[in-house]
């Protein structure tokens, strides 16, 4: 199918985008003219200036040869360097703040076992068909005669003004093909808050197992981006709905679901995680502070137990979660350094600020609590806001309230004993030196004596202080300081 629009409409809409000095779809469309090359400009690029979303990365298809229409378009626009990839049969320009890739049509045919295709050349037709989704499938001529017409085959339009999302090709070929792409139909639906048609949903459903397939690396860049959507849980729900989350995180899919023992229930784990999540991304786009909201609780599956004077509990939920977040990391093949530790602390942390605000807000217990925390307090505490997810309106904003308090405390004890970062005044060096030890567990214990009293507000954290406590608790262990100190 094609629908055709006026030349100047056209060129409104794609070429305006850039000053005339600086038209380099115009120069395209004259150098692949001059070398008589049919080309087309596709897929996102197209779609996002149809919907008014911002776009750098534009994709030129040429029926024949791309490499040589990017050098061709290379010298004409003094590029240097031109990145080829000659392997997949493309080549990247870069200019003024936009990515240019170049490609040849091509039909593509894949084996089971494998998302890699076997590759042969194309006509238009052949690539549009071979694509993801159907708003994705448009194509702009950049021909002379047929300059301005979009080509839409599938009815990519009609499914961009329904929002839908849907597959040009019967939804079994394009992701038995190519597995990684039903997790990019959940992530464009995420992102623009589109629908995925029935049918295209049932196929994801019908090859979910097809993902193992998929390298880890891509498929947590896929939930990076779907965690970054305004609405994390509206992606996040139809990763379980499709039994997509099973494969990838089946610790998130166990906390689904309400028991009742003696007519008393616990709330819906994996739904409160959900908000929790949504909660978070209304404050932050902080990567890693969203995993830690995703994965805060997934410990209670394992720590579940109903106490009959007492009702659920969770006990040790934190603890083992910090644990199940390393294996994660590990299985899924994600950063094993600053990331995975970040997230462990925000886990094995995260119920510290709720537990101060349920009881009386202790200077000692806000002290704790920004040592332990360290760097990280902000974060914590906006994890721990967020997690309060209660459908009783009167208890949320006491816990809110009460949270403003503890944020306050914090800025006072901050400004008055500088704890974030503690490190005691006095150096296990000294207490070696001033008391003739070796290296041994009594020094760290008088290190940790001494933080331990800075913390409960027994001294201030002062150098004079700590040693002059020194001096008291050494007599515990019959030591006495040779020296003055």
């Amino acid at each position: 199918m094609y629908l055709i629009f006026l030349n100047k409409f056209l060129y409104e809409l794609f070429v305006m985008k850039f000053t005339i000095k600086d038209n380099v779809l115009l120069t395209i469309a004259q150098v692949a003219h001059i070398n008589d090359l049919e080309t087309y400009i596709v897929g996102g690029y197209v779609r996002d200036q149809l919907m008014g979303r911002k776009s750098k990365d534009i994709d030129i298809l040429v029926v024949g040869d791309g490499i040589m229409l990017a050098k061709k378009v290379a010298e004409v626009l003094n590029i240097d360097p031109l990145v080829v990839f000659k392997n997949f049969g493309t080549a990247q320009i870069h200019y003024h703040s936009c990515d240019i890739e170049f490609v040849g049509a091509r039909k593509e045919s894949y084996q089971q076992h494998s998302r890699k295709p076997i590759v042969e050349k194309g006509t238009l037709y052949d690539d549009i068909y071979r694509r993801d989704f159907t708003i994705n499938s448009l194509a702009v001529s950049l021909n002379n005669d047929t300059y301005g017409e979009i080509i839409d085959f599938f009815d990519g339009l009609k499914d961009m003004d329904k929002k839908i999302i849907r597959t040009p090709a019967p939804p079994e070929i394009t992701f038995s093909d190519d597995p990684l792409r039903m997790l990019r139909a959940i992530r464009f639906a995420s992102q623009l808050q589109f629908e995925i048609c029935n049918e295209t949903f049932q196929g994801i459903k019908i090859n979910a197992e097809r993902l193992n397939i998929i390298s880890k690396e891509r498929i947590v860049d896929e939930l990076n981006k779907i965690l970054l959507t305004e609405k994390p849980s509206y992606g996040l729900e139809l990763l379980e709905r499709s039994g997509l989350m099973n494969i990838i995180l089946p610790e998130i899919v166990k906390l689904k679901g309400v028991d009742t023992v003696d007519g008393k229930m616990h709330k819906d784990n994996f739904e409160h995680t959900l908000q929790v999540v949504d909660q978070l991304r209304l404050k932050t786009d902080h990567l890693w502070l969203l995993w830690a909201g995703l994965l805060h609780d997934i410990g209670k599956a394992q720590t579940k137990k109903y106490v009959k004077e007492t009702g659920w509990t969770f006990y040790g939920h934190e603890v083992i979660g910090a644990h199940q977040v390393e294996k994660i990391f590990q299985r899924l093949k994600m950063p094993l350094h600053e990331p995975l530790q970040y997230v462990k602390k925000m886990v094995n942390l995260h119920l510290r600020p709720i537990a101060l605000v349920s009881e009386q807000v202790s200077d000692s217990g806000v002290r704790r609590l920004i040592f332990d925390a360290g760097n990280d307090l902000d974060d914590l505490m906006l994890l721990a806001e967020a997690d309060i997810t209660s459908k009783n309106e009167q208890k949320i904003r006491q816990y809110l309230k009460n949270f403003k308090l503890v944020r306050q405390k914090i800025i006072e004890l901050e400004e008055k004993d500088r704890i974030r970062n503690l490190q005691p005044p006095v150096s296990g060096e000294e207490i070696m030196a001033w008391f003739n030890l070796p290296p041994c567990k009594t020094v760290g214990d008088l290190k940790s004596k001494i933080k331990d009293a800075i913390l409960d507000g027994i001294i201030p954290n002062e150098r004079q202080a700590a040693i002059d406590y020194l001096h008291k608790i050494a007599q515990e262990y019959g030591l006495t300081i040779d020296r003055d100190v």
